[in-house]
């Protein structure tokens, strides 16, 4: 039988800010692995074309680029 995972945070349901990627470590185990959203690319305020060189990240990442 194939072996279960549970999240590991208070969250329990499959929500957008709840994604888990099922991975196998090393000793056997089957863990789950928090995936972070993907990040949008920065636009133009007057065309709305993405900027080119500015890589896709979420706010907070692209605040410590």
């Amino acid at each position: 039988m194939v072996q279960r995972v549970t999240y590991r945070r208070r969250l329990s349901y499959n929500t957008k800010s709840n994604k888990i990627s099922v991975t196998k470590t090393p000793g056997g185990r089957i863990v789950a692995h928090r995936l972070r959203k993907r990040g949008s690319p920065v636009s133009c305020g007057d065309c709305g074309i993405a900027l080119a060189g500015i890589p896709h990240a979420r706010p907070a990442v692209l605040k410590r680029m």
